[in-house]
C-alpha cells in the first residue's frame, strides 16, 4: 500500500515539498548541534530542560489522546467513529515518532540512548518511558496496517488483532502517566510535585489531541472526498469539551492549593508565569495567552452555533490546541525550572538552532501523517467507489 503515498496532485506535492525543505533546514542545525554540543543552545545548569523535552512532553499527550476513539469503537462497538479511528492511530505513530525524535535532540549524542539498553535500570522512570513509548509506536502502526489491509481487501480485521488492540487501550494511558512521573518523582521542583499531574496531563491529552484530529478530519473534507461524518465530529467536540473543561478545574485546584497554603515553593513558579517574579516576566504574555485562547475555546465549544459550524469550529479548535501547546509545550518544563532550588531566577531563550531542529521534527512528524493519511484516505475512496 506503500505505493499510494507516490500519487497525488500537485498540491500534495508542494506541501511534501515544504515538509522536505523545513526536515532538511532541521537536519543541518542538528549537524551544528551535533559537532558543536548541547553548547550551542539555551540550556543551562539551571534549566537543563529546553525546548525539546517541553515539545516531547506535548506531543505524547497527543500521541495519547488517540484512544479517544479507539476505546469507543473497538471496546464499545461504536460504529459512528469508524471512519476516523485508523486516523487517530496513525495520528499517535506520528506523535509518538516526534517525541523520540526530540528525545535524540535532547540527548545531544544519539549513541546516549543505546545506555538505556546496554545498562537497564528499572528503578528509573527514564527507563520505563523509553519501554511504553517504543511498544505504543510498535503497537499503533502494527494494528493500523493490519486492519487497513483488512479494510483494503474488503474482509473483516483477523481475530488475533483483538488482544493487541485492547493492550493499545490502557498502553495509550500508561505514556502519558510514565512521562507525568518524570516530573512529579522530582522532589526538588515544586511546581511538578503535585500528586494530580498525572490526571492533569491526561486531561490536556484528551482535548487536544481530539481538537487536532477534529482539525484535520475539517482540512480532510476540503481537499478530498473523504468525510468523516457530522456525528464523529460532533462526538469528538463533546470529549474535547468536558476534557477541557476538567484540565481548567486542576489548574484551579493548583492555585487555590499553592496560594491558599501560602506555601512560597509552590506560588513562585506560577507568580513567574502568569505575574511575573522579581521582574522576570518573559512568559508572562504566553502563559496569558493560552489562558485566553481556552476560555474562548471552550466557551466556542460550549455554544451549539459556534460548534455546529465547520468554520467557527476550526478556529476553535486552533484556538484550543494553540493553548495546550503554550501550557505544556512552554510553560509546564520551562517554567518549572524557576525559581531553582537555590532560589535563582534563569531566563531560558532557544537558540536558532534549536528553534530550527524544532521545526525540522514537526516537519517530520507531518511528513508521517501526510503519507499514513494519503495511504489511510485511498484505501477508504478507492472502498467507496467499488
Amino acid at each position: 500500500m506503500l505505493e499510494k503515498a507516490l500519487t497525488g496532485s500537485n498540491k500534495y506535492w508542494g506541501w511534501i515539498a515544504v515538509l522536505l525543505a523545513f526536515m532538511a533546514a532541521g537536519a543541518l542545525s542538528y549537524v551544528q548541534q551535533y559537532n558543536y554540543g548541547l553548547g550551542m543552545t539555551g540550556m543551562s545548569r539551571d534549566v537543563s530542560w529546553g525546548i525539546y523535552i517541553a515539545q516531547f512532553t506535548f506531543l505524547v499527550g497527543v500521541a495519547a489522546s488517540g484512544v479517544m476513539v479507539v476505546l469507543p469503537y473497538y471496546l464499545h462497538n461504536y460504529k459512528i467513529f469508524g471512519k476516523i479511528t485508523i486516523l487517530g492511530e496513525f495520528l499517535a505513530v506520528a506523535a509518538v515518532s516526534m517525541c523520540l525524535l526530540f528525545i535524540m535532540a535532547d540527548l545531544g549524542q544519539p549513541t546516549r540512548a543505546l545506555n538505556v539498553l546496554l545498562h537497564p535500570t528499572p528503578g528509573s522512570i527514564l527507563f520505563w518511558d523509553m519501554i511504553v513509548l517504543n511498544v505504543y509506536l510498535f503497537l499503533n502502526i502494527f494494528v493500523g496496517w493490519v486492519v487497513l489491509t483488512a479494510e483494503k481487501k474488503e474482509v473483516a480485521p483477523p481475530k488475533w488483532i483483538k488482544p493487541f488492540i485492547y493492550i493499545s487501550i490502557p498502553w495509550a494511558v500508561s505514556i502519558h502517566t510514565v512521562t507525568a512521573f518524570l516530573y512529579a518523582g522530582l522532589p526538588g521542583r515544586h511546581f511538578w510535585l503535585t500528586a494530580i499531574l498525572a490526571p492533569r496531563f491526561l486531561a490536556s491529552a484528551f482535548a487536544a489531541g481530539p481538537a487536532l484530529l477534529i482539525l484535520l478530519c475539517l482540512i480532510i473534507k476540503r481537499v478530498t472526498k473523504f468525510d468523516a461524518g457530522q456525528e464523529a465530529i460532533q462526538k469528538l467536540v463533546t470529549i474535547v469539551t468536558y476534557a477541557a473543561l476538567i484540565n481548567v478545574f486542576f489548574i484551579l485546584l493548583e492555585f487555590f492549593t499553592s496560594y491558599y497554603s501560602n506555601i512560597p515553593g509552590h506560588m513562585h513558579t506560577l507568580d513567574y508565569l502568569f505575574f511575573g517574579l522579581h521582574g522576570h516576566s518573559q512568559l508572562v504574555p504566553w502563559m496569558r495567552v493560552s489562558a485566553i485562547f481556552g476560555i474562548v475555546a471552550i466557551v466556542m465549544f460550549l455554544i451549539p452555533a459556534a460548534r455546529k459550524r465547520e468554520d467557527t469550529l476550526a478556529i476553535a479548535c486552533v484556538l484550543l490546541f494553540v493553548s495546550f501547546w503554550i501550557d505544556k509545550g512552554i510553560g509546564l518544563v520551562i517554567g518549572g525550572f524557576v525559581p531553582s532550588p537555590l532560589e535563582e531566577i534563569t531566563a531560558y531563550y532557544p537558540s536558532f538552532q534549536e528553534i530550527m531542529i524544532t521545526l525540522g521534527i514537526w516537519a517530520t512528524g507531518f511528513f508521517i501523517l501526510t503519507v499514513l493519511f494519503k495511504i489511510a484516505l485511498s484505501v477508504k475512496e478507492e472502498k467507496m467507489i467499488s
